[in-house]
Order: C-alpha cells, then structure tokens, then sequence
C-alpha cells in the first residue's frame, strides 16, 4: 500500500478527484495546506483523511517554511507526494528531497506555457490545441519528466473559463491515473523520461485524444 500525501492551497478539486477515484493499493495519508482557509481541507476531514496547515507566513523565507513543510509531510513516511494546485514555489533542497516521488499536474502542454496564466497566453499565442500535464517535479520550475498529458481544442470564441473548464475535466482524469501507475508500480524514471510499465508503446503516453469540435452546421 502507497501511502501518499496530497498538498493544496485552495478547493483542491484534483485532489478530490483522486480521493474519489479511490485507487488501488494507494492511501491518502493527509492533505497539508499552506492557507488554513483552503476549502479542500473540509472535503478531506469529510473523507475522513488527516489535514494540516503549514502557513508560508509564519515563516521569515522560503528555506524555513520548506523545513516546516517536509517535517509535516515526512511524519506520514510518503511514497509520493501530489501538488494539487499548490500555489507555492518549493525550494531545490525540498524538491530534491522528494526526487521521483513528487508530482504535479500543469495546465498547459508542457513544454509549452510553464508558469502562470497558461489559458490567456495560449489563447493570445492563437493555438489551436491547449491541454495539461502531469509531470515529476525538478528543481527548474515546470520542466520535469513527463507522466501523462490530455489535449484539448481551442474553440472560437474561447476565453479563459471556458478554456480552463474544458482542461480542468481533463485534468480530473489524467491525475488519478498518473497516481495510479505510480501506486501500481509501473512508473520508472530513464535517462529524464518516463517508463510506463506493462502498457504497449501507444498506451504508454496515455495523451487523451482531442475533444472532437462541433461540427459546421450546414446553412
């Protein structure tokens, strides 16, 4: 059994996708926030899972609450840690202490729009397909190995929530999966990329293929 430890600033709703996608083999140990008002700290003490608050600003910098942090998270020994919307750059001692068993999922195709407000550039940058990714957390922010990405359209007449919305599903699937391969084992890191054991070579991306767009109506 995983025991897996879930961080979250806000409503955390990938966390609450894997707690109820329910995942074989894998445990949440608890769900830690920086902010003592996140609303997702509810759903899990709903769900029975231990929470905790680490406030960032207790703390005089970024190295003291990143030791406040693991402290928190090392005393439920997890196998993996899960950014889910965790609004808080971590340090390259922190990062490097969980190497291999931290994620995280961005909203956008990584490599493309690593960084903040994905959904605006990729609509200003005129793409015609945006996404997510789940990716293994370095040091270099948003460049770590890839697990699993989902493609979406880019459809006319798209703004930002309606872009976002349409990722956000998709990214309520892909994360319990990327979760799932890791609790099963079938995750490796190789040479900076990402095995998916037991998968044939097509499945082993796991992209979700593009939301088809409506199709023209005839006039």
């Amino acid at each position: 059994m995983k025991s897996i430890v879930i961080l979250i600033s806000g409503r955390g709703s990938n966390m609450e996708a894997i707690v109820r996608a329910a995942i074989a083999g894998a445990r949440i140990g608890a769900v830690i926030s920086n902010r003592a008002d996140a609303a997702g700290l509810e759903f899990a003490a709903a769900h029975g899972i231990p929470t905790a608050v680490v406030d960032h600003k207790a703390f005089a910098g970024r190295a003291a609450f990143d030791a406040a942090l693991a402290e928190a998270i090392d005393a439920h020994r997890p196998d993996l840690v899960v950014l889910a919307g965790f609004m808080r750059v971590l340090g390259d001692d922190f990062v490097r202490h969980y190497e291999g068993r931290l994620l995280n999922i961005h909203p956008s195709l990584l490599p493309a729009f690593p960084g903040l407000h994905t959904h605006r550039r990729a609509l200003e940058a005129g793409v015609r397909v945006h996404g997510a990714t789940v990716h293994f957390v370095t040091p270099t922010l948003d460049c770590g190995p890839v697990v699993i990405q989902a493609v979406v359209p880019v459809l006319p007449g798209d703004d930002e929530a309606t872009l976002a919305a349409r990722v956000l599903a998709q990214e309520h699937r892909i994360y319990p999966q990327a979760v799932r391969w890791f609790a099963a084992g079938r995750l490796t890191l190789d040479g900076g990329q990402v095995r998916v054991h037991g998968e044939t070579v097509a499945q082993a991306g796991w992209t979700v293929p593009v939301v088809e767009a409506p199709a023209d109506r005839a006039s």
